[in-house]
Formats: C-alpha cells, sequence, structure tokens
C-alpha cells in the first residue's frame, strides 16, 4: 500500500530555513536589466537598508556564494600569507573557519573547548597577551554555532581584546545568530560581520554578506592573499556592476528586498523576542523529554543555549537517524543529524527564520510520537511544558504591533 502525505512539511533544521511565501513570490518574476535605473536605484536603497540588519553603519558586501564564501571573503580582504589568527574554538564551524584560513596560508592559534560551553573571554585574553611579537592579526569568533547549539558573548570577547592591550581585527560570524538573537556590530567593535541569506533573513541559500568598518578595510589595503571576486577594493570602484562582480543575483536582491520589509514590519527587536521566545518552548520540552534519563542538552550552560538551534545528545548505542527517519517519512518533519564530534551522537531542532508557535508544537509533537514509536526513554509532559512556556512567556512585539 502506497503512503500518501497531507498537509505541508515541517522544515526544522538549522538551515535552509522555511522561505515566507511573501518571499518566494517575490523572487517569482523576471529578470531585469541590472544596469537599468530601476535595478540600480532598488540597489542603492538595499546596500543602505541592509546595515541595519547588522547594526552598523558601514559597508556591507553581497556575494553571490553561502556563509563559506563569506568566511573566504572576510580572510582574504584582511590577512596574507603567513599572518595568524586566534580562534575561540566552539564548534564545527569555528573549526571549519580554521580550515578555511589554513587553506589560504594563514597560522590558525586555536584556544581549545570541549564544544559544550560558550568561548571564554579570559582565555582569548590571555592568548592576546602570550603573542608578545603580535603576530595574531584577527580573532575569528562563531556567535553562534549549529552543530553545538551554543552562543557566546560578543561584547564580553571585545572586552577581552581590549584589556589585552593588542589590535587585531575582530571578525564575528553570525550565519546562525543574525536576526534571531541580538546582535550590534558597531556597539560591540566588532570590525568585520559574516553572514547568509538562509537562516534568519528566511531567504533562500545563495547571498553571502560581509560588513566591514573602516579599520578593516584599512588593514586590508596590505593584504596580500590573492582575490579578485571577493575583493571589496574593487567593489567599491563606483560602477554599478563592480558590486557584484558581474551579473547581480537579481532573484536574491528581490527577496532581500522583502525579507528586509517583513524585517522592519516586525522589527529587528520584535523578531530576536520570537526567537527567544520559541527556544524556551523546545527547551522546555526537551528538559522534560530529558527526564527520562537518556536525551540531554549538548550546551551545559543554560545562558549559552541557542535561540536558533538545540542540539540534543543520545546515549551511546543509539542512533538519532531512526528519530529522523521516522519523523521525516511518517510525518514530515525534518530535523537535522549531528556535525562533527556529534556524528551519529545528536539529532538537532532548528527553530529559527519563519516559524511561529503552531509550527513549534506540531514539530515537538511530532518528535515525541516519533520517539515513542521507536521506544525512546523520554520523561513526559513535554508539550505541556512547551505550552506552558508559551503561555507564561510575554509577548513583547504583539503587544507593540497592537
Amino acid at each position: 500500500m502506497t503512503t500518501v502525505r497531507r498537509g505541508r512539511d515541517f522544515l526544522m533544521v538549522p538551515g535552509p530555513t522555511p522561505v515566507p511565501e511573501r518571499i518566494l513570490n517575490a523572487m517569482h518574476r523576471q529578470p531585469v536589466d541590472f544596469s537599468g535605473p530601476d535595478f540600480v536605484a532598488l540597489c542603492d536603497r538595499l546596500f543602505e537598508e541592509v546595515k541595519q540588519v547588522f547594526e552598523t553603519e558601514h559597508a556591507v558586501f553581497l556575494y553571490t556564494a553561502n556563509g563559506h564564501g563569506a568566511w573566504e571573503a572576510a580572510l582574504a580582504n584582511t590577512l596574507s600569507p603567513g599572518d595568524a589568527v586566534l580562534i575561540p574554538e566552539v564548534g564545527q564551524f569555528s573549526e571549519g573557519w580554521r580550515d578555511m584560513a589554513q587553506a589560504l596560508g594563514v597560522e590558525a592559534r586555536t584556544i581549545p573547548n570541549d564544544w559544550r560551553r560558550p568561548i571564554d573571554p579570559n582565555r582569548v585574553e590571555e592568548a592576546l597577551r602570550a603573542d608578545a611579537d603580535g603576530a595574531i592579526k584577527a580573532v575569528l569568533m562563531v556567535h553562534t554555532d549549529t552543530a553545538a547549539s551554543v552562543t557566546s558573548d560578543v561584547a564580553a570577547v571585545r572586552r577581552a581584546i581590549d584589556a589585552s592591550g593588542r589590535d587585531p581585527l575582530f571578525m564575528v560570524d553570525t550565519i546562525a545568530s543574525l536576526g534571531t538573537t541580538e546582535y550590534r556590530m558597531d556597539a560591540w567593535g566588532v570590525d568585520v560581520t559574516v553572514a547568509a541569506s538562509q537562516k534568519g533573513l528566511m531567504l533562500p541559500p545563495g547571498l553571502a554578506m560581509v560588513a566591514a568598518n573602516e579599520k578593516a578595510k584599512r588593514v586590508g589595503l596590505q593584504a596580500k592573499t590573492p582575490r579578485r571576486y571577493w575583493d571589496w577594493i574593487e567593489r567599491e570602484k563606483g560602477q554599478h556592476y563592480q558590486r557584484f562582480c558581474g551579473t547581480a543575483p537579481e532573484l536574491m536582491i528581490f527577496g532581500l528586498d522583502e525579507a528586509l520589509a517583513m524585517l522592519r514590519e516586525e522589527t529587528l527587536a520584535g523578531a530576536v523576542q520570537r526567537h527567544g521566545r520559541l527556544a524556551r518552548a523546545v527547551r522546555a520540552a526537551v528538559e522534560a523529554w530529558s527526564a527520562g534519563g537518556v536525551l540531554s542538552f549538548n550546551a551545559l550552560e543554560p545562558a549559552s543555549r541557542a535561540d536558533s538551534v538545540t542540539t540534543v545528545l543520545v546515549p551511546e548505542g543509539f542512533d538519532p537517524e531512526s528519530v529522523r527517519r521516522l519523523a521525516r517519512e511518517s510525518f514530515g518533519v525534518s530535523i537535522s543529524g549531528g556535525l562533527g564530534r556529534f556524528q551519529g551522537k545528536a539529532f538537532r531542532i532548528g527553530h529559527m527564520g519563519d516559524i511561529n508557535e503552531p509550527m513549534v508544537l506540531g514539530g515537538l509533537a511530532a518528535l515525541e510520537t516519533a520517539m515513542r514509536r521507536l521506544g525512546v526513554s523520554i520523561g513526559s509532559g513535554a508539550l505541556d511544558a512547551a505550552i506552558e512556556s508559551l503561555a507564561q512567556d510575554p509577548l513583547e512585539s504583539v503587544r507593540a504591533a497592537e
């Protein structure tokens, strides 16, 4: 007998996230003359408006790429082969940024971490103080690591850099935090911010973003890493087509225009509040499940648990893919598996982007049903705990809109 599913599938992975119909409709159109006055005017406006999401007054560069492209753009524009960078380890994606730096000939000095705790600012300060010859040219920090589901304190790391007496560039990966978690590039003294379209910004994958202040651009004038497509200098030379190093990703630009409009309607603070509210509901359910003695949070410190994704550890001998497979194939709910050292040891629940309370509750219910069918020992009352969390959580953004 053929199984036929009805209704909508729920995408609860930490990227890509569901794309709102409004954004899909904005992108569902024919290309235009990318050098024509209407598209040039749109880009003039968007290159200014996108700064608001980063909370910066500085330049934002747009690339037809994913987040890894944003990493490379940040590195290639500011560093030379042989330079050293300091990377406070926090998870799979701090490791990925490190690997990319090394591929470009940069020396990567890592501050080890167990992937269960946030970055320790004191260790950043110590490492910089120990750098007597000033070889470290940049600190590379991942704000939220989606493998570990750990969020670290950007402002505290900035204070640690200042206290060290050194002056490296401070680069922050906000790929999983922009639009989901409070982030203030200028106020927190960040020199370079990298981001991508497919998570909190609710767009399809394919648009990478790098915000760079004047210090970063000044340092970049001396950078010797070969680059052309990624080059900030070329992209700021003044001719419209050079902004994109060729043909513009027009449909992504139309989608970005709509995404920014949606964020203005909700307000950036409202989007952050919504993500926090929904994340607390997910964590309430996971806490209840954990009472069964089998599942547990990866992030050990409650204050560091990410508002965009939750990594749930499973015991030795249990295959988390069985939960993923049953949830996906029987209930239309897709969650992610573990990455890196969590491969085969965890599953991850994404809760960012275009999501609301019913989506979260429905996804949690489907996951619990799958686990119960598989005989996983989980505590009771998870859905009640999630509902109670939402019932008690004030709807600041809703009240503001009213």
